[in-house]
This record gives C-alpha cells, structure tokens and sequence, in this order.
C-alpha cells in the first residue's frame, strides 16, 4: 500500500516513515510543502530517504498560500479570540489538499500526519482529507503507537539503524509559514511563565524597537493589499517587506491562552508582524 506522509522532516516524521513501513507495510512517499518556512527545508530529501521513504516531493506553495487563504481572510477581518490572526489555520487546508493531490496522481490508499492527538492540526488536516478524498485510509501515528518522548524517539530511530539524534531538541513547538511563528510548549506551559527575548525569531522586543515611527502607506483595491508607499507589490513580497518593517518595530506579538476542540486549553505565542499591520490598516 503506498501512503502519502505530510512530512516536515522534524524528528517525528522521519520516525513515522520506518513505522509506517514496519507497522503498515507501506510504500512511504513524502510530501512537504513551501509556505515559507525558509532554511527550515533545508535537507529535507535526504532526511525523508534516509528515513526509509521511495520518495519525496516538495511542493512551492507560497502563492497559492497567499493568494487562496490569506488573502480572503485578511478580506473578511477573521481573527480568533481578539488576537490570534490564524496563521496555522490558514496553512495546513493547502498543505493537505496538495497532498491529496499527489495521493490521487500516485494512486496511493492512504494519507498520513504526524500530528499529535491533542490539538487542532489534527483536525485541519483530517476534515481536509474527508472533504477531497473520503475513500482513502488515514493513519495518524500519534493515535496509534506507544511512543510517548523524544528519547523513546530516538531509541526507536537507533534500533532501526537511524542516525536522527542530529536532529537538534526544540525547547518550544513551532509552526512558521510566511505569514506568522508560532511557539507553543515547553516552559509556556506554566500561564505565568513570561516568554524570554531568546524566544522570538521575528520581531524584536518593544523597548529595542526604534525610538523614531515608521510611516507607511498601504493602498487597497477591492480589499486587497496592492502596494506600499506607491510601489506596487505583489501579495507574497509585500508581506514580506511589512514582516521586516513591522519585526524591527516589535509589532505582532500575541500571547494567547486558546480552547482546542478537543476540549483542553492550550497556550501560543504568536508573531505575526506583516499581518497585524495588514490588518490593522484594513480595518
């Protein structure tokens, strides 16, 4: 049986490739997507072959991203609980509907995640998968196995041969697309816990920021960002010059304590920098 993995190349998915190939007896074919995540691809081919795939595709995303889900929801104004302006919540529909695609092209039976059984993803990934392709299998290791660490992790790794211990221990749970970072996990755990300037990768603390402001001018057509300051951009650059002005400003932290459909709450750290701007002046 070939199955389609969604596949970041982070320590769990490359263990789910051998365990779907011991447990399922399965055909792995890896698919990761361009949203954005920059030097985050880097090395991902050789990881997913390594790991025991038959093959690999990464897929650039980056316009159909902006253009099919961040756009019409800057348009409608959408955030969630005051501040969360839905950075993973945009990604992860595209990311799954273009692996169904290659599940379809490939003939594959099935589609794989490795998200975990607590929170959201799961869910976006899987009412993905159920709208466009509700004949095929969906196996969702972290439902499934008894591995519950990063040791038991690499202890599995190790008895297969695998040489993943150089895959570097993440204090925080990340997700970075074009749009946003999102940290979750580790000491945000702890409500009380205030995050530490180590933590933030896009924007700079408020009282580092400049003491000067930064006038921009971002003209709309029809509800769409078309340019800054009389250049006209298209969307994908114009984020990203908006993520650099409003980065060096500290513009776009949010500290959320959100409920997961699942039923638990559950703490983000979000930096959205480009897209608080955007937002802002749309409104």
């Amino acid at each position: 049986m070939k199955v389609v993995l969604a596949y970041s190349g982070g320590l769990d998915t490359s263990i789910i490739v051998p365990w779907l190939r011991e447990t399922h007896g399965a055909d792995v074919i890896c698919v990761a997507a361009d949203v954005g995540q920059g030097e985050e691809l880097e090395g991902l081919r050789e990881r997913a072959l390594q790991s025991g795939a038959s093959d690999f595709h990464l897929l650039d995303l980056r316009r159909e991203f902006v253009e099919s889900f961040v756009l019409p929801t800057v348009r409608a104004g959408a955030v969630y609980a005051r501040k969360y302006l839905l950075g993973t919540a945009m990604a992860r529909p595209v990311i799954a509907f273009h692996q169904v695609r290659v599940a379809r092209e490939i003939g594959a039976g099935a589609l794989a995640h490795g998200c975990t059984g607590k929170g959201n993803d799961q869910v976006r990934f899987e009412l993905t998968y159920a709208a466009l392709a509700p004949d095929l299998r969906v196996i969702a290791p972290w439902r499934e196995w008894s591995i519950r660490s990063r040791e038991e992790a690499l202890t599995y790794a190790a008895s297969l041969g695998l040489a993943l211990d150089a895959i570097p221990e993440k204090l925080y749970s990340r997700d970075r697309n074009l749009w946003h970072v999102s940290h979750e996990g580790g000491p945000l755990e702890d409500p009380g816990w205030e995050p530490d300037a180590s933590m933030y990768l896009l924007t700079a603390a408020p009282e580092d920021a400049p003491r000067m402001p930064h006038y921009l001018e971002i003209e709309f057509d029809a509800g769409r960002p078309v340019a800054i300051d009389g250049e006209r951009l298209e969307m994908l650059e114009l984020i990203e010059r908006l993520n650099r002005v409003g980065g060096t400003h500290g513009i776009g932290r949010a500290d959320v304590v959100e409920d997961r459909l699942v039923g638990i709450k559950s703490r983000g750290v979000y930096e959205t920098p480009g897209g608080t701007i955007l937002q802002a002046a749309h409104r």
